[in-house]
C-alpha cells in the first residue's frame, strides 16, 4: 500500500465517522430552522446513529463478496447524494428518513479497516490501524467543529450540503485510485444470507474473536458510562461549567491522533497482547485518576483531563490490538470479523451507557467511576487468564506457537492441547496474507 493509498483511506475513515457526529453541533439550528424542538430535532442524531448500526449488520459483511472499490464508491456516492437531500428537507420526518439512509451507508471507515487489513503485510498491519483509526477519530472531533461554525453563518443545512459534496468528490477521486479487490474468488463468493449469518458462526468457532469482542465491550462500555456522566458532574453543583466546557474537554480526544498509530507499531512489533495488557491497565488507572476530579476546583478540572485522556489513548489502543488480531483470523473473512467484533463493541457500549446513568443516581460520579474500575477489572481478569493458559503449554511446544501473539495463537493452542490428550483438536488454519 502506497502513502498516497494510506491518505485516501484514512481521509475516507475521517469523512465516514464524521458524518455521524456532526449534526451534535448543529441541533439547535435545525431546530430553530425546522420550528421544532430541540429533542425532536436531537432525533436526527439518534436516527443516524440507528441507520449506522443497521448498515454494520446489512452493509459491512459484504466487503467480503463484493469488489471493495465498487462498494465503497458505491457507499460514499449514495451517502453524498443522501446528505444532499436530508439538507433540503422540508420538514423534520423528511430529514429523519434521510438521517437513517446516511447512517446505513456512512459504513465506510468499517468498510476499509478490514480491506487495508489485506493490502498491506502482517508486520505492518497495526501501524495501519492505527493510522486509519486516528483519522476516525480526527473526523469525529473535526466535523462537530466543522459543523458548528460552518452552520452559525450559513444555517443548519451548510454543513449537510457541504458535507454531500465533499463525500461525492471523495467518491471520484477513490474510483481511480483505490485497487479493485475482494477477499473471495468469484466462484466460491458467499450468499449474502449465509453473509448476515456467519458472524454469528464465527463467534461460535473462532475463541480470539469472543476474546477480543469482551475486552472491548467492557472497555468501551466504562468509556460510555464515564462519558455520558461526564456533562452532569460539569454541569452540576460541583463545577458549574456550562455544555460548551464538556465540548472543551472532549477535545482532548485529539491526542489519540498521536498516540494510535504508536501502538500500531508496537503490535506489530511485540503482538496484541502486551498492547491489550498496557491498554487495559491504563484503563484501569484511569477509573482511579478520574475518580480523584470529582471534587470540584481548578485541580478537580485537571485531573479529569488527565483521566479521560488516559482512558481515551488505553481504549482506542486496546482497539487497535483487538482489530490486529481479528483480521488474522480468516484472510475471507474480514469483514464478516469486523461485523462481529463491532456489534460487540456497540452492544457494551450501549449497556455501560445504561449502567453509568443507573450507578450516578445511586452513588453519583464515585458509582461511575467504581463502574469502569469493574468493568476493566473484568477484562484484565480473562487476559491474565489467557496468558496463564498459554504458559501452562510445554515449552518444546510453546515454541512452535506464533511469536506474535495476535497470530492466532489460542486457536493453535487448542490444537496442541489435543495433542498432549492424544488426539488432534482444532481445524487447520490457512496462513494470513
Amino acid at each position: 500500500m502506497t502513502r498516497r493509498l494510506l491518505l485516501l483511506l484514512t481521509v475516507t475513515c475521517a469523512v465516514g465517522v464524521g458524518t455521524i457526529y456532526f449534526p451534535q453541533a448543529i441541533t439547535p439550528l435545525i431546530a430553530s430552522g425546522l420550528d421544532t424542538s430541540e429533542s425532536s430535532a436531537a432525533l436526527a442524531v439518534t436516527f443516524t446513529q440507528i441507520g449506522y448500526f443497521i448498515g454494520i449488520f446489512l452493509i459491512v459483511p459484504l466487503g467480503d463478496r463484493i469488489p471493495n472499490r465498487r462498494l465503497l464508491t458505491t457507499l460514499l456516492g449514495l451517502t453524498g447524494l443522501e446528505l444532499l437531500a436530508a439538507g433540503c428537507a422540508p420538514t423534520l420526518p423528511v430529514l429523519l428518513a434521510a438521517s437513517v439512509a446516511v447512517g446505513t451507508t456512512t459504513v465506510a471507515a468499517q468498510v476499509v479497516s478490514p480491506m487495508a487489513a489485506g493490502l498491506v503485510p502482517v508486520d505492518r498491519r497495526g501501524a495501519v490501524m492505527g493510522t486509519l483509526l486516528s483519522g476516525a477519530t480526527g473526523g469525529m472531533l473535526l466535523a462537530r467543529t466543522f459543523s458548528g461554525t460552518l452552520g452559525e453563518y450559513l444555517g443548519w443545512r451548510a454543513p449537510y450540503l457541504a458535507a454531500g459534496v465533499l463525500t461525492l468528490v471523495l467518491a471520484a477521486v477513490l474510483t481511480r485510485t483505490l485497487p479493485d479487490v475482494t477477499a473471495v474468488a468469484p466462484a466460491v463468493r458467499p450468499s449474502y444470507g449465509s453473509l448476515l449469518v456467519e458472524p454469528l458462526r464465527l463467534l461460535r468457532d473462532e475463541p480470539e474473536l469472543r476474546r477480543s469482542g469482551f475486552y472491548q465491550a467492557m472497555v468501551f462500555g466504562g468509556f460510555c458510562a464515564v462519558w455520558t456522566c461526564l456533562p452532569l458532574l460539569l454541569t452540576g453543583p460541583e463545577y458549574g461549567f456550562g455544555a460548551q466546557t464538556v465540548g472543551l474537554i472532549a477535545l482532548v480526544g485529539a491526542a489519540t491522533m498521536v498516540c494510535t498509530p504508536f501502538a500500531g507499531r508496537v503490535v506489530d512489533r511485540r503482538g496484541a497482547d502486551p498492547v491489550n495488557l498496557a491498554g487495559l491497565l491504563g484503563a484501569l488507572a484511569s477509573a482511579a485518576v478520574l475518580a480523584a476530579g470529582g471534587g470540584g476546583g481548578a485541580a478537580g478540572l485537571a485531573v479529569l483531563v488527565g483521566g479521560t485522556l488516559l482512558l481515551d489513548v488505553s481504549m482506542q489502543s486496546g482497539m487497535i490490538a483487538n482489530k490486529t488480531r481479528v483480521y488474522e483470523l480468516r484472510a475471507d473473512a474480514r469483514s464478516r470479523l469486523n461485523t462481529a467484533y463491532m456489534t460487540f463493541g456497540y452492544l457494551g457500549g450501549s449497556v455501560g451507557s445504561w449502567l453509568g446513568l443507573r450507578a450516578h443516581a445511586l452513588a453519583g460520579w464515585a458509582g461511575v467511576c467504581t463502574l469502569l474500575a469493574l468493568l476493566c477489572t473484568l477484562a484484565l481478569t480473562r487476559h491474565l487468564f489467557e496468558a496463564r493458559r498459554r504458559r501452562a503449554v510445554p515449552p518444546t511446544v510453546r515454541d512452535h506457537l506464533p511469536d506474535r501473539p495476535g497470530d492466532g495463537g489460542p486457536k493453535q493452542l487448542e490444537q496442541h492441547d489435543g495433542l498432549r490428550g492424544g488426539q488432534r483438536g482444532g481445524r487447520k488454519r490457512e496462513p494470513a496474507p
